[in-house]
This record gives C-alpha cells, sequence and structure tokens, in this order.
C-alpha cells in the first residue's frame, strides 16, 4: 500500500525560525519527523546510533532549500553522552523525544538487567533530555517538548510488557512536565501512533496482519510517518500555542 503523499499538509511560518532536536531520527518514524521539520526550513539537530542510515539521511537533505539537518550519533542510555551532545547544540526551541525500541519479549525473559536496560532505552532518556533542554526554552521566551507515546498498552499487546510500562509512564510524565514546566511557556505533549507502517515495523506483520490492522480501525488507510510527523508539527508550531498536558491520538480510530 503506498501513501498518497509523504509532506506535511500545512507550513508553519514561525517554524521557520526554530531550532529543534528529534531522538531517534535516523529511520522510521524518526525520518519523518527529521524530514517534514526539514521541510518546514527549521534548523534540525537529530540524534541517532545507526550512522549508515542517518548519514544518508542528512545528505539526501541536503539538496533541500534551506536545509539544515544535523546528525549527532549518540547512545541516549549514555546520559552523560546525551548531556553532552545537548549542551554542544545549545539552546532549543522544540524536543521530539521519539526513541524507542519495541523487542518482543515474555515474562520469563525479564531480569533485573534487562528490566534496566529495557527502561532506559524506552523511558529514562525522555526526563533527562527534557531536564537539559528545559531551562534554555525558557531562555528563549518557551518552548515546545513532545512526547511519543503508543497505542500498545491502550491495547495491552502481548510480548511487550516492559516497552508497554515505559510507554504508559510517558504519559504521565506529559501531564507532571506540562505542570512543572508552564509558567515557563514549555507546552508537554504526548503523541500516541497507532500502528505505523515502517519498514522495522513490516518485520512483524505479513500481508494478512496488515490487512486486519486496517480492518480494526474506523479509517480504512494505513498510517505512515508522515501522518505522524503532520500531528507533531502541529503542537510545534503556533497552532499548537494553547496545547499542553494531553495525548494527541493518530491512530486511524483503532481505539
Amino acid at each position: 500500500m503506498t501513501p498518497p503523499s509523504t509532506s506535511p499538509i500545512a507550513i508553519y511560518p514561525g517554524l521557520a525560525t526554530k531550532r529543534v532536536v528529534i531522538t531517534g531520527g535516523g529511520s522510521g518514524i524518526g525520518e519523518g519527523l527529521v524530514t517534514a521539520f526539514v521541510e518546514q526550513g527549521a534548523e534540525v539537530h537529530f540524534l541517532d546510533l545507526r550512522d549508515q542510515s542517518s548519514d544518508i539521511l542528512a545528505v539526501g537533505l541536503d539538496g533541500e532549500a534551506g536545509s539544515r539537518a544535523i546528525y549527532h550519533q549518540c547512545d541516549l542510555t549514555n546520559l552523560e553522552a546525551l548531556k553532552r551532545t545537548l549542551t554542544d547544540i545549545g539552546d532549543i526551541d522544540i524536543l521530539v523525544n521519539n526513541a524507542a525500541n519495541d523487542d518482543r519479549h515474555s515474562l520469563t525473559d525479564i531480569t533485573p538487567a534487562y528490566f534496566d536496560e529495557r527502561i532506559a532505552v524506552n523511558l529514562r532518556h525522555l526526563i533527562f533530555a527534557s531536564q537539559a533542554v528545559a531551562p534554555g526554552m525558557a531562555r528563549r521566551g518557551g518552548g515546545s517538548i513532545i512526547n511519543m507515546g503508543s497505542i500498545s498498552w491502550h491495547l495491552g499487546q502481548a510480548d511487550l510488557a516492559l516497552y508497554e510500562t515505559s510507554k504508559a509512564g510517558i504519559e504521565g510524565l506529559t501531564r507532571a512536565l506540562a505542570r512543572e514546566l508552564g509558567s515557563d511557556a514549555i507546552r508537554v505533549n504526548c503523541v500516541v501512533p497507532g500502528n505505523v507502517k515502517t519498514p522495522r515495523q513490516s518485520r512483524w506483520y505479513s500481508e494478512e496482519d496488515e490487512a486486519q490492522i486496517v480492518a480494526e480501525q474506523k479509517l480504512k488507510v494505513r498510517i505512515y510517518p508522515h501522518h505522524i510527523a503532520s500531528m507533531v508539527l502541529f503542537l510545534a508550531s503556533e497552532g499548537g500555542a494553547a496545547c499542553t498536558a494531553h495525548n494527541y491520538w493518530v491512530d486511524a480510530g483503532w481505539l
């Protein structure tokens, strides 16, 4: 199934003056987010570990008019490296906490070490990235933090206990940070994607599975990264100036 368009529906002129950080920006939903913000004219810094795909993305976007896409190799589970990278980037306006990993596991697979590693991959870095950028956002007169949630824990999907625990925690974190940072004009929201078609997700689903996903949605369309990017752009822009502390679903009505 081919997406009808990969371009954002709207252009937000105010985003052209913004400095953006996107975690996990080298592939999948993150790649769609990086591309969308570059198309808005923003200065985009994206963090990832995958050099090959990230370098290809950055080079591919060099041809865009006014493109400013800068790749930073960074292990988000290394909090010192994360802090150092964000310090090197400087004060920013928009943080998109996108990076996550949904490797499957059963309850019997979980050890204390695996628990710590999964929480570090899927939840902990959101807290420390937000902590690092919030003072700079305040200095710039405000900003937007957008956390990426997941429909998975709302559905109670199998073999994802620690991923779903992390994603549930992100919704709570969003509410807490919105309260704490609101007086500095920093908005904090959570985008909850449905099942998004990416190369990684395609590993898990057969053609029959794909058809079943669409059948269970109220809208009979397949969700792609650009659908998620459209919501993120809105929340990051002046259009979302009065939006904070809430979840915004992009799931084609799956739930």
